[in-house]
């Protein structure tokens, strides 16, 4: 991988090398090299899994699914596979119109082998509990869901169908909810947005990895970008590797340090 270099710094090519990425050109040729690029870590690690267009936009028509490709479905269900729980807002599990957290009898198998339960955590975040309890997410749910909301919220409709988390008084306090998680032994957490959710982890200094796919595709304006909300301190992060699938981009990123 080479960068333009100034003039002054040019090689007879007019290039200059570029620092060290880790890059696979060829598309891993099965599930177990793709947990090997996108794996369990060590330490307790909120990941944060997000799609975007070349020119950044963040849906298509309103919903991610007009930004998928080849190989993204493959990434998408393997960092699923490997993760303690599922983080989802609640306004993208409405949007997307989220199932219940199900996995091929494949990735149960492989949870099952690594010492895990043989289905993750789901977890929704919402302030205000605007849920419908016959959503698919709840009422074939193979794991009683947890919803993380607010002490002023009423949950007693929910008290059926998942468990609740409370913390906070006015918004949800994303930190007390990851170490709630870390407590319960959920030191894996995946979060597939959506981005108030990503940029709320992100002012509260919570997200070790992101991993970012792009789509070859030009959308022009009006969606917005993976994460919304206030300006966060910039934060510098390592790119891990490079992946790439017929014209699909998928990008690791890791807080620097870790």
């Amino acid at each position: 991988m080479r960068l333009p270099a100034s003039r002054e710094q040019a090689d007879p090519a007019g290039d200059r090398a570029a620092g060290p990425v880790t890059s696979f050109p060829a598309w891993p040729s099965s599930a177990g090299e793709l947990v090997e690029l996108y794996p369990r870590n060590p330490s307790p690690t909120l990941r944060v899994n997000f799609i975007a267009s070349a020119d950044g936009a963040v849906t298509v028509g309103g919903l991610s699914g007009g930004l998928h490709g080849p190989g993204d479905k493959e990434i998408f269900d393997s960092l699923r596979m490997v993760c303690d729980a599922l983080i989802v807002a609640s306004g993208t599990v409405r949007a997307e119109n989220y199932d219940a957290l199900r996995l091929t009898p494949a990735a149960r198998q492989w949870r099952i082998a690594h010492g895990l339960p043989e289905f993750p955590l789901m977890v929704i975040v919402s302030g205000s509990l605007n849920l419908d309890p016959d959503q698919l997410i709840f009422s074939d749910a193979p794991v009683r869901p947890i919803v993380v909301t607010t002490t002023r919220a009423d949950p007693s409709a929910l008290a059926d169908i998942a468990d609740v988390i409370a913390v906070g008084d006015d918004t949800v306090d994303c930190a007390a909810a990851v170490r709630e998680l870390n407590a319960r032994g959920a030191t894996q957490l995946l979060c597939e947005g959506g981005p108030h959710l990503f940029g709320t982890l992100l002012d509260a200094d919570l997200v070790d990895e992101l991993c970012l796919t792009v789509s070859p595709l030009l959308v022009g304006g009006g969606p917005g970008r993976i994460s919304s909300g206030a300006a966060a301190e910039p934060r510098p992060m390592s790119l891990r590797h490079v992946l790439t699938l017929e014209n699909m981009l998928f990008l690791r990123y890791a807080r620097q340090g870790s």
